[in-house]
């Protein structure tokens, strides 16, 4: 177990201080979000109660702390921030660790997956241009703490910590359902989505006007980069206006874009009943399992979805490796890897918008393909595997 753990972080230590450590400071930021998390933060007064945001209520607060800490300078800022998600990388890669261990604890050498991902984690840049490293890390910490004995309300806490950064960790609950004694799995979800719920209304309670425009304007961005974006004509990333619209509620659900020729709440029934049926027809006997159907409810999503970033694979990436066969992982990562990179920053950030339909075809018949395979391993019993935890 130590040296399934040792090995992997000395290469993400090498690989990652490595670059920060030979990057300039506009190097460090390169294509990312990092002058737009400054500026939504130097914005006066907080966010939700003083102006909206885009994001979950939990990065928007911690990014005002981290602007005071740094007594408003940008670099200092940008350094904390980068420290912040560098600490995240780490707990997700140790996280990772203890899963690949607890998942192939009868197989001889269960280290392989956890290095691939430290590998990945220490070089790709998608990690600390965006927030996101903050939500993976609380959606492998609630899977690592549901699938050990430890109290259900400590899992529970870890994936309302990651709704309140993300929405994306709630897509876990369906496989937790399946694989968990249904006491346990109430726990978890009713601590997770109460937590999210509560911080919620507390902020509705205390500024509905920015709160309410904060929860709507996701809804009002429409499609971006994905087939039904192309459907729509447009062909544009995701980003909002300047910062200063969002001390105005109204630019919220100003429409961006031209309007969806099949509107999201249309396909929902469709892909929703796709992974009702599936679900019901899941059975896990093995953690690894349970983890394959996580990632099938992610996919089965993200081709609903009407938007996608490029970061976003950073969601998918582990469940890939902790799930599907060595090189049908390796193939699939890599490949999804390369589209996105390609898509952003290699065209868009040059202007390319016309590559679009390239990259997006192929993501897509890649979340296809990853899907397939998500629901075959789900389905598979492997001899030896850790069976169904007891208790709750």
């Amino acid at each position: 177990m130590r040296r399934s753990f040792s090995i992997p972080v000395v290469v993400f230590l090498l690989v990652r201080v490595s670059i920060l450590l030979a990057l300039p400071y506009d190097g460090l930021r390169g294509y990312g979000d990092f002058n737009h998390f400054y500026n939504l933060a130097a914005l006066p007064g907080l966010p939700y109660l003083h102006y909206w945001a885009e994001f979950p209520p939990l990065f928007p607060f911690l990014s005002e702390l981290l602007l005071a800490v740094s007594g408003g300078q940008e670099h200092i800022y940008s350094y904390l921030l980068i420290l912040l998600l560098f600490a995240a990388d780490l707990g997700s890669l140790l996280l990772f660790s203890r899963l690949a261990a607890r998942l192939e604890a009868q197989t001889p050498a269960p280290a392989w997956r956890a290095l691939i991902y430290a590998a990945i984690l220490g070089g790709l840049a998608y990690t600390w241009w965006y927030f996101d490293s903050l939500a993976v890390f609380f959606t492998l910490l609630a899977l690592e703490l549901s699938f050990s004995r430890r109290p259900p309300a400590l899992a529970g806490a870890a994936l309302g910590l990651g709704i309140l950064t993300k929405l994306f960790p709630a897509l876990l609950l369906p496989a937790l359902w399946r694989w968990l004694p249904a006491r346990r799995a109430a726990w978890v979800s009713g601590v997770g989505l109460g937590l999210a719920i509560a911080v919620y209304g507390g902020l509705l309670a205390a500024s509905p006007q920015y709160t309410l425009a904060s929860l709507q304007s996701q809804a009002a961005k429409g499609s971006w980069e994905t087939p039904w974006a192309l459907l729509d004509g447009n062909f544009a990333t995701g980003n909002f206006g300047p910062e200063v619209e969002r001390l105005d509620p109204a630019k919220a659900l100003a429409p961006m874009g031209n309007p969806a020729r099949i509107p999201a709440w249309a396909g929902l029934p469709v892909f929703g009943a796709l992974g009702l049926l599936l679900w019901l027809r899941f059975r896990p006997t093995a953690p690894r399992e349970a983890l394959a159907f996580a990632g099938l409810t992610w996919v089965i999503f993200l081709l609903w979805s009407p938007g996608w970033s490029p970061q976003w694979v950073l969601y998918l990436v582990p469940l890939i490796l902790l799930a599907l066969p060595e090189r049908l992982a390796l193939l699939l990562a890599g490949a999804l890897l390369l589209v996105n990179l390609l898509e952003w920053p290699v065209m868009l950030s040059r202007g390319y918008f016309q590559s679009l339909p390239l990259t997006i075809l192929l993501r897509t018949l890649l979340l296809a393909l990853l899907g397939v395979q998500f629901w075959v391993e789900s389905r598979a019993q492997l001899p030896g595997q850790q069976k169904r935890i007891e208790g709750g």
